[in-house]
């Protein structure tokens, strides 16, 4: 776990992770909360920024449109080696989305995904937003899981692009959880979704696959 940080450190850091890794570097995921921040996927379209404030807009080598990233959401990177795992880009976004599914279940919440707009939905507002690049099979940037924040910011927005979509997060269905529960549930479940059977963690409580 990371803790608190800036938006871009991180992810010039995970850049340059992707860039100069070789066949032998060892899969991470970076676990982190964001101070505010809005990001635009590389398809992003300006529209979709509606009122962003005195929020930052970051244009971002994502995919997918804009999202918010800040206190109480929980931000998962996924630097992986898809050619090394011999999952593809699609089985790999299912595999995420699999394991934040398997996650509410043991609060009690069904959810689900959708076909036609990647992500995790509970009764149709969107609690954990996917958005992930791929480079030279090598996999970079993530999920974003909401478990309790200021949910405001959505409203400055149209959230992953979608006019009216209603978002949530944890707090809304459960009354009290612990935050490092739910990061170690989730990094449980990624693990069995992604297919790894052995974890370090290494350097400020960074999770090593």
């Amino acid at each position: 776990m990371l803790g608190r940080q800036a938006y871009e450190p991180v992810w010039q850091a995970m850049k340059a992770f992707t860039e100069t890794r070789n066949e032998a570097t060892v899969d991470e995921l970076w676990f982190v909360e964001h101070d505010p921040v809005f990001t635009q996927g590389q398809a992003g379209k300006a529209e979709h920024v509606l009122k962003p404030g005195d929020i930052p807009v970051v244009q971002v080598d994502r995919g997918g449109q804009v999202t918010y990233h800040g206190p109480g959401q929980l931000v998962v990177y996924l630097l992986l080696d898809v050619k090394r795992s011999r999952k593809g880009p699609r089985a790999i976004v299912s595999g995420i989305e699999q394991a934040i599914i398997n996650v509410l279940h043991t609060y009690g919440i069904e959810s689900c995904a959708r076909a036609d707009a990647p992500g995790v939905y509970i009764q149709g507002a969107k609690i954990a937003a996917l958005g992930l690049r791929f480079r030279k099979q090598r996999s970079y940037h993530g999920l974003s899981f909401n478990l309790d924040m200021d949910m405001e910011p959505f409203s400055r927005i149209n959230p992953c692009g979608y006019e009216g979509l209603k978002v949530a997060q944890l707090a809304d269905y459960v009354t009290a959880f612990n935050k490092q529960d739910v990061i170690d549930k989730l990094l449980r479940s990624l693990m069995d979704e992604l297919g790894y059977d052995r974890i370090e963690i290494t350097g400020q409580g960074l999770p090593r696959t």
